[in-house]
């Protein structure tokens, strides 16, 4: 199945009006990196939850996603959001040099190229822009949890779930270090990595 149409599928089997996993803790960490005025790429809108409060605090957004089915819901619930379909493989059709922000919530843990999507986030970002992103957290205690539980194990690593990638505070630190974005801070909160990070300007 192509990607576009495996994303398509899992979008359309979705209920509407999904409320995104720990949306208050992420959304608060969001809000605390954005200022009013700022152009911002909410890379892996969905429905455009995020993106709807980055409008009501008065940064100018474009919600993208690799499915148009989420970014049909994100028009119909936040009037006025421009919207991009971008490919899960390969560049976007986005300028160079255009975004102060770029807020990817829950995206980098399926991403099968990892590197050139790092590429694009910095492509995209003016010098000096900041990468913001959240991703699941596996640190000490969950990898004890996963080597000591056969179940806990065949949850999380299920060969048919979504999640490509697994990060710690260390590997995502490393990660985003060795693309050049610099100011590297990673934080773990609920069970989740929350990460800043600014691109360099070389």
């Amino acid at each position: 199945m192509p990607s576009r149409d495996y994303h398509e599928a899992i979008w359309e089997a979705l209920p509407e009006d999904l409320q995104p996993e720990r949306f208050a803790l992420r959304l608060r960490f969001l809000l605390e990196h954005v200022r009013p005025g700022e152009r911002v790429l909410d890379l892996g809108s969905g429905e455009g939850k995020f993106s709807a409060e980055l409008l009501r605090g008065g940064a100018q957004v474009l919600a993208a996603d690799v499915a148009e089915e989420p970014l049909r819901r994100a028009r119909e619930r936040v009037a006025g959001l421009e919207t991009q379909l971008v490919e899960a493989e390969g560049g976007w059709p986005l300028p160079d040099a255009s975004f102060d922000t770029v807020w990817a919530g829950e995206v980098i843990e399926h991403v099968a190229d990892t590197a050139a999507w790092l590429s694009e986030v910095r492509r995209v970002l003016r010098p000096g822009g900041v990468l913001l992103l959240s991703t699941p957290a596996h640190g000490r205690r969950q990898m004890l949890r996963l080597a000591l539980s056969r179940r806990a194990f065949a949850e999380r690593m299920d060969p048919l779930g979504e999640h490509l990638r697994f990060y710690s505070r260390e590997t995502l630190s490393r990660l985003l270090q060795e693309f050049r974005f610099e100011r590297v801070r990673v934080s773990r909160a609920d069970g989740l990595l929350l990460a800043s990070a600014v691109r360099s300007r070389f």
